[in-house]
Order: C-alpha cells, then structure tokens, then sequence
C-alpha cells in the first residue's frame, strides 16, 4: 500500500481515517483494510484519541468495495477462505476498538465499504448515499456469516435478503428510516463538520461508559443475551470515574473524565 492510500491525522483528541483513493472511488487495497485494522488495534488507551473518524477521500464514494483486480488470483478454496477470514478480522478489529468510531459517509458506500461502515459505531451520510452489496449482479461471491450477522442486526433479517437478492441500493432517506444511519447532511462539507461536532461531544463523555457499551453490544451480537458482563460491569462501577461523575453528579459540576 501506498502511504497516501490510507492516511490517518491526529487532530485535537480525533483520529481521522481517510480511505485514498477518489481515483477508483476508493475502492480497498488488502493493504488498506490491514492499515485500518492496524489503527483500530493500537489506538492509544492513554485518552490522548477519545474517537475515530473513517471518510472516503472526494464526494463521490466512502468506499466502493474492494478492488476486484485483486480477485483475480483466485483458483483455490484456500484462496475464498483465507480472503473472507481476512475482512472478518479486519471488521472484527474495528468493532472490537475500544474509542468510539464515527463512519462518515459521501455517496457511494458499497461491498467492503458498506462492511467498513456497518462495523463502526455511528455512521452519519450525504443525502447521496448509496448503500449495499450488490454482489449479486456483479461479482456473484457472497458474505461471510460475520458479515451478515451486523448487517442483520442494523437493517433486519428480512430487509438484508431484499437488498441482497435485489442488488439494490439503499439510499438517504430509507437507511435513516431503518436505523442504518443517524444522520443526513446535504453535502461533504457538511458531513465533515458534523462528523468533527460528533466526535467532540463522544470525546466529552465518560470513556469508560463507551468502552464498555461497545463491548457489551459486540459480545451481545455474537454470544446472546446469555453472553458474560461481569468483569464491564465490575470496569466500570469500580473505576476512578464513576466515583467522579457521582461526586461531580452531586456537587452539581462538570465531572473530569481520566478512563480509569
């Protein structure tokens, strides 16, 4: 991977992830999906980055899925298992960073793409949207069960066979109506700046709170309700910051938050 395929800036508490490639509408490099997954892995615990940001270079894509020239190679069953357990550990590694990320989507989010989007935290979108995996009119692959899973868990069962099966993509107005999305803003720079007003109000609440909700939720997606909370619960409740927020709750002042 080129260096400027992927960038990664650290502004003011807010680490921002830019997928690099307008010229191919930022379609993803095996080499780029390592860089992310090597961000969200390593990203420091320290409170010096309290969020993430993942964009798309230009307006006219988040990400248009994978680079399909990298298909070709592809003779062995060895070669679908090893490309599909790569972008689950991938994804798996930006669902399981321990900050918040904000996915922060212009135009086209398709394939890898749309999976980036789906495994992060908040994701907020131009009224361009276009959203979904249409594999079946296209590259005729499938998604792995990982995959699936979050998508299911965003859109419903029965809404991701119809959009599968169909090919169709999913735009604005319908993503926010089901959930997909929080957001609609009406261009790119909108999307940014709102995206940086997010991520500074993220980075302003108890981090130790966001932790352990994103891990809570992640466990729950692939254990079930039976799955184990105990040592996020102990985390939480025994940790320096809520002896803050309620001391701070009760002194009717700002807490000061340390993630610890």
């Amino acid at each position: 991977m080129s260096d400027s395929e992927l960038l990664y800036e650290i502004k003011d508490g807010v680490g921002w992830i830019t997928l690099n490639r307008p010229q191919a509408r930022n379609a993803l490099t095996f080499a780029m999906y390592e860089g992310l997954a090597e961000i969200c892995r390593t990203v420091p615990r320290d409170g010096s980055v309290k969020c993430l940001v993942v964009t798309g270079a230009g307006e006219k894509a988040f990400a248009a899925g994978t680079d399909m020239t990298q298909f070709r190679g592809f003779s062995t069953d060895k070669d679908a298992l090893d490309y599909e357990h790569r972008i689950d550990t991938v994804l798996g590694a930006v669902e399981a960073c321990p900050i918040p990320i904000i996915a922060a989507i212009s135009g086209a989010c398709t394939g890898g793409g749309a999976g980036i989007a789906a495994a992060c935290d908040i994701r907020i979108a131009t009224a361009d949207l276009k959203f979904g995996f249409p594999i079946a009119r296209t590259l005729g692959n499938c998604l792995s069960i990982a995959n699936l899973s979050r998508l299911a868990g965003l859109m419903g069962t029965g809404r991701t066979k119809e959009v599968i099966f169909t090919a169709r993509l999913v735009g604005a107005e319908e993503a926010k109506a089901v959930g997909l999305i929080s957001e609609i803003v009406p261009d790119h720079a909108a999307l940014l700046a709102r995206a940086e007003a997010l991520a500074e109000t993220l980075g302003g609440h108890a981090p130790i709170t966001l932790r352990t909700t994103k891990e809570a939720l992640r466990r729950l997606r692939m254990q079930g309700a039976d799955a184990d909370d105990r040592d996020l619960i102990v985390e939480a409740y025994m940790s320096e910051d809520f002896k803050e927020g309620m001391e701070a709750f009760l002194g009717k002042r700002k807490p000061q938050w340390k993630g610890r």
